[in-house]
């Protein structure tokens, strides 16, 4: 499955994002999808994560209550919608996927598939 990430850009605090993950190229709805972010100079770190059927969701604490996972699966396509922004969430963020119809993962290891990133910077 090959994945881009879109709908970053430059927002002030307390602002709000929504990024988009299409997918093409596989059964999208066999997929759990994740969204990570990396800052400079720091690791990729574990945003948020979504099951196959979008029922079942997993949240950093860094954003919980915040930030909100989905996805459509007649679209091949997983949303993030990000409110309440904070200077500490810019980062380059990214999709990724892999197979199973068992739950999700917030490793990134247990992602195989990546999309590239999108930017998104919050001004304070």
């Amino acid at each position: 499955v090959q994945l881009q990430a879109s709908g970053g850009g430059l927002v002030q605090a307390g602002g709000s994002l929504r990024l988009s993950c299409a997918a093409s190229g596989g059964t999208f709805s066999s997929y759990y999808m994740g969204w990570f972010r990396q800052a400079p100079g720091k690791e990729r770190e574990f945003v948020a994560a979504i099951n196959w059927s979008g029922g079942s969701t997993m949240y950093a604490d860094s954003v919980k209550g915040r930030f909100t996972v989905s996805r459509d699966n007649a679209k091949n396509t997983v949303f993030l919608q990000m409110n309440s922004l904070k200077p500490e969430d810019t980062a380059v963020y990214y999709c990724a996927a892999d197979l199973s119809l068992v739950g999700y993962s917030r490793r990134t290891a247990e992602h195989r598939y990546w999309g590239r990133g999108t930017q998104v910077t919050v001004s304070s």
